[in-house]
């Protein structure tokens, strides 16, 4: 993505930064992996120059498209006048306010520089939606999912969220061509998170405070022993130096150092 920045003006910083995506067969097949339908509330984050919006027009029931560029906004509010299921909102997506009382899902082709801000505010909502479908840096999608080692995002993302890659861009796709790899990145909502309100929140302070000081050491929330048993009473391999540690691991050093308080 572009680094122009312009403090004055964050819709600017934002429209100089936008990667866009144009080819309507593309658009077409992108939307279609998703599981967006006739039956949908759509929020799409980013109206940009519109394609990707007339395209998910025609494949959801209303759409609600946020844009922060207000010169965007209005080519966009003429070029898409004729999408009688659209709603254009000139604004900024972070102090945007989402649903309540309704279900929906999310379309997003974003600058990838507020990538873990639209994420964290979509999942940490009081109604969060169903779905997310939103085009990210390959690298981020990976911490995301926590591919090859789990990160503070992917495992507090994992109580609440199936995640996976649905579509992987090439470059060239893109206008301008951005100088990293980009992919499709799928957030679903599980119907019975791992974990209640106030669970979450102990469960982000014990996964916070292990990351910054490791499991092991003088300010461990839990003893070495502690550590072993709780893994070998679950039936789950020990926790070896340097290596990995799993999300069902993590899960399980949370509950013992829960029955712990």
């Amino acid at each position: 993505m572009s680094n122009n920045t312009n403090h004055r003006d964050p819709g600017k910083k934002v429209s100089v930064s936008q990667n866009f995506l144009t080819s309507r067969k593309l658009l077409e097949r992108i939307v279609a992996v998703s599981n967006i339908n006739r039956q949908d509330t759509v929020i799409e984050i980013g109206t940009g120059k519109g394609h990707l919006t007339r395209t998910l027009c025609r494949n959801c029931r209303r759409l609600y498209s946020v844009e922060i560029d207000k010169t965007l906004y209005e080519q966009a509010k003429e070029k898409l006048s004729d999408c009688e299921n659209l709603k254009l909102i000139c604004g900024d997506f972070l102090h945007y306010r989402l649903p309540s009382g309704i279900n929906y899902k999310i379309f997003a082709n974003i600058p990838f520089f507020i990538t873990t801000k639209i994420i964290r505010k979509l999942t940490e909502t009081a109604n969060p939606p169903q779905d997310i479908w939103i085009i990210v840096e390959k690298g981020a999608a990976k911490r995301f999912i926590g591919r090859d080692r789990e990160t503070t995002q992917s495992l507090l993302l994992k109580p609440g969220w199936d995640i996976e890659i649905a579509w992987h861009f090439r470059r060239s796709d893109f206008h301008p061509m951005p100088s990293v790899d980009c992919v499709l990145l799928h957030l679903a909502r599980k119907k019975t998170p791992e974990l209640t309100k106030k669970e979450y929140r102990a469960f982000r302070h014990f996964v916070e405070h292990s990351q910054k000081y490791g499991l092991f050491g003088k300010r461990s929330l839990l003893t070495r022993k502690q550590i072993n048993t709780a893994l070998k009473r679950e039936k789950l391999p020990p926790l070896t130096p340097g290596g990995e540690i799993l999300y069902i691991q993590w899960l399980c050093l949370f509950r013992c150092f829960q029955r712990m308080q």
